[in-house]
């Protein structure tokens, strides 16, 4: 089963295509950038703190809650631990909600006119 080879003209096309597509999504990328006045260094910093107390605040009530409960009902498991793990994978949870609401949008898909769909 020998595959024929495409002629020279329809992969230069598609190489032409493609490299036309990443232009025009970088530049829309450094226009919004642009745009956005209001995401400064401050933001950032200000982000970053965000993310670190919605993961810090859950893990810490999880394992206050879980040491309550092995003083007041001891058992063989540890509800400390257990809640631990449980406050860290909701303050994950938490702070991944923080970053994708801060974060840029999606990128308009790039069709064959050099215009994002609307």
């Amino acid at each position: 089963m020998d595959k024929k080879p495409r002629p020279a003209h329809t992969r230069r096309d598609d190489i032409v295509k493609k490299f036309t597509s990443e232009v025009v999504k970088k530049e829309r990328r450094k226009i919004r950038g642009l745009q956005q006045e209001d995401k400064t260094v401050w933001f950032g910093l200000g982000m970053f703190g965000v993310v670190g107390w919605s993961v810090a605040i859950p893990t810490l009530i999880g394992v206050a809650v879980g040491l309550w409960i092995d003083r007041t009902w001891p058992s063989q498991y540890s509800w400390a631990l257990m809640l631990l793990i449980l406050g860290v994978t909701m303050g994950c949870m938490n702070a991944w909600y923080w970053v994708r609401k801060g974060g840029i949008e999606k990128e308009e898909p790039f069709d064959d006119e050099g215009e994002g769909q609307s």
